[in-house]
């Protein structure tokens, strides 16, 4: 699990609602049904509104990496090509088929399937490349879903403040009515400016960083199974790849 970003959560929350206390405020002044329903529903709404449902399931199925990001070992992933290296060299490249049935990573499970198949190093090359951009875009597609809605929100929070600003004015009258309106006012604000910057935008960068590691993973991945099919040595391609572990 990854405690920073449990750690980064309350940090902010804690800032903005102690930052409240020390100016005199109470916490129980940001607390805002109306306003709430406002900027969570609408920013809600409008993501939902220019997201396709298959992206939108990707996206949900993300979520879970802020906790805990998929493992990308490198050191560990080097080791494996270099495996594969070495049965390559002893048993040839049909030696690499038991091993491809058992590799879980599909994406390394497929270079060694062309692996088996002999086909070109060109050609494994261009297969590989294009399905981690196809990967890559896939995911970078998803996250969208969390920056449009920390783009959204501090609007809609406006849109609830102007709200909160017309409830005022229709009952300038009856004082009693004043302070919820202007109260839905400001604390409107307030949730689409927190909401944005507190936990969406920084959502996405770190699930946007999670697809980039895992893009580099494969291009380990990649460049090792592309230099097995062009007959290196198993040294000379653990030296090759060991660039990749110090992004570890």
């Amino acid at each position: 699990m990854d405690l920073l970003t449990i750690l980064g959560v309350i940090i902010g929350f804690a800032a903005l609602i102690g930052g409240n206390w020390l100016e005199g405020g109470s916490w129980t002044s940001l607390l805002n049904g109306p306003a709430a329903i406002i900027v969570i529903g609408g920013t809600v709404g409008a993501a939902l509104l220019q997201t396709p449902r298959n992206r939108l399931r990707r996206s949900l199925s993300m979520l879970p990496w802020i906790l805990k990001a998929p493992a990308t070992p490198y050191h560990t992933g080097v080791k494996q090509v270099v495996r594969w290296a070495a049965a390559a060299r002893k048993e040839g490249l049909l030696g690499l088929e038991a091993l491809s049935e058992s590799e879980r990573n599909p994406f390394a499970r497929k270079g060694l399937q062309l692996l088996v198949d002999g086909s070109e190093p060109e050609d494994i090359r261009r297969v590989l490349e294009n399905d981690l951009d196809i990967l890559e875009s896939r995911d970078i597609d998803a996250v969208r879903f969390f920056e449009s809605m920390g783009g959204y929100a501090p609007t809609i929070g406006i849109l609830g403040a102007v709200m909160g600003l017309i409830s005022v004015m229709q009952n300038l009258a009856d004082p009693s009515q004043l302070g919820p309106g202007i109260a839905v006012a400001f604390v409107a604000t307030i949730y689409g400016v927190a909401l944005a910057n507190l936990l969406l935008i920084p959502v996405a960068n770190k699930l946007s960083q999670c697809v980039l590691e895992q893009s580099r993973y494969r291009e380990l991945m990649l460049e090792g199974i592309v230099a097995i099919a062009e007959g290196e040595n198993p040294k000379a391609i653990e030296m090759k790849l060991n660039g990749y572990t110090q992004q570890a």
